[in-house]
């Protein structure tokens, strides 16, 4: 935490920024180890004050590093809170990550035009995009414990369950292999539901022959992991195998392709041009992937118009897929951990159509 700490006041120093304020929850606990604050001020200069409501007061000053914890008492508004700090450090030059339209106005107010609001929340994403050892630990057992959720998918799915109970077992698999939790709603979308890129769950039967896409992940210690399989409950069709590899070798190529100094919208035209080419362009309807870490979507983007250059250190998803309203949808994804040469898979797992 003193590295990230002593990193971003570096950064606000080139910046000219005399003090940061920190909004946001995820990257209050990138910052200080502690989940379940409110806000943090860090001036370039002494210690960091992290502020509290009750609630969380004595989790918060357990966990918490690198700050002083203060109570937010009951009836407080936090943004007098933070203005008051603002002024005792006489901070007049102020980053912040994220406020809502009404926080701004009402610590503007407050502030008197004794402190200027710049929004810079590109400062801590900077740090936040390139994970450092211990993060890396803790987002490879968060996919070790998903790919665990996914071999389960292929060994229970079944004509004539429904996708909430092919969930209920991808998750509960993931519980008792460690998961602290989903790093978001499970996705088992069949049949037409497939062509559905964020398709969730339903009581929607599974019948025979249909494709099932299958997006999951766990999170360890707040940190996340993303992937996805398409299968078929059943044998599958020439064409339904035709899409899958065209979409498998899509994937394939562009992971490849990753590695540090790569610009990412050329990774997601790897894909793209297989899938073009094959032609079926028209139904690749998304990106290639996006950053995954304390959050499920991060950057950097991969996309056509993504401006990001990845880094060694980045994790991000390569899932490129096909979906055909009246037929079905495919897409294949992992998550990827970016090298200076090169790329590695954190999920693992089957690349198959067909059940185990």
């Amino acid at each position: 935490m003193k590295e990230r700490i002593k990193a971003i006041k570096e950064i606000m120093a080139k910046k000219k920024l005399d003090g940061f304020l920190v909004m946001d929850e995820k990257s209050i606990f990138y910052l200080t180890k502690a989940m379940g604050a409110n806000f943090l001020i860090i001036p370039r200069e002494g210690q960091n004050f992290l502020y509290v409501y009750s609630v969380n007061y004595e989790a918060v000053k357990r966990e918490a590093e690198n700050c002083v914890v203060e109570l937010i008492k009951r009836g407080e508004k936090i943004t007098k809170k933070a203005a008051e700090k603002i002024e005792n450090l006489k901070i007049r030059n102020v980053g912040f990550d994220t406020l809502t339209a009404e926080m701004f106005l009402q610590l503007r107010k407050l502030l008197r035009g004794k402190a200027k609001l710049k929004h810079k929340s590109e400062l801590i994403w900077e740090l936040r995009k390139v994970k450092d050892k211990e993060e890396l630990e803790l987002m490879k057992k968060a996919a070790e414990i998903t790919s665990i959720g996914m071999r389960t998918a292929y060994e229970v799915l079944r004509p004539g369950m429904t996708e909430i109970e092919v969930a209920a077992e991808i998750e509960y698999a993931m519980r008792k292999a460690g998961s602290w939790g989903l790093a978001f709603d499970t996705i088992v979308a069949s049949g037409s539901r497939s062509t559905y890129p964020h398709g969730w769950c339903t009581d929607k039967k599974i019948k025979k022959g249909e494709l099932v896409v299958v997006d999951i992940g766990a999170t360890y210690r707040n940190y996340r992991a993303d992937m996805t399989r398409t299968l078929v409950a059943g044998k599958p069709s020439k064409k339904q195998e035709k899409i899958f590899n065209i979409v498998k070798e899509a994937q394939e190529k562009a992971f490849q392709s990753v590695r540090s100094g790569k610009k990412a919208r050329d990774v997601d035209a790897v894909a793209r041009k297989i899938i073009e080419d094959a032609g079926y362009g028209e139904y690749f309807v998304h990106g290639l992937g996006h950053g995954v870490g304390l959050e499920i979507h991060e950057p950097p983007t991969l996309n056509s118009q993504s401006k990001d250059r990845l880094k060694a250190g980045n994790v991000v998803t390569v899932e490129p897929g096909i979906y055909i309203v009246g037929f079905g949808g495919v897409r294949i994804e992992d998550t990827v951990l970016v090298k200076r040469r090169g790329a590695e898979r954190l999920t693992k797992g089957p690349y198959t159509l067909t059940l185990s």
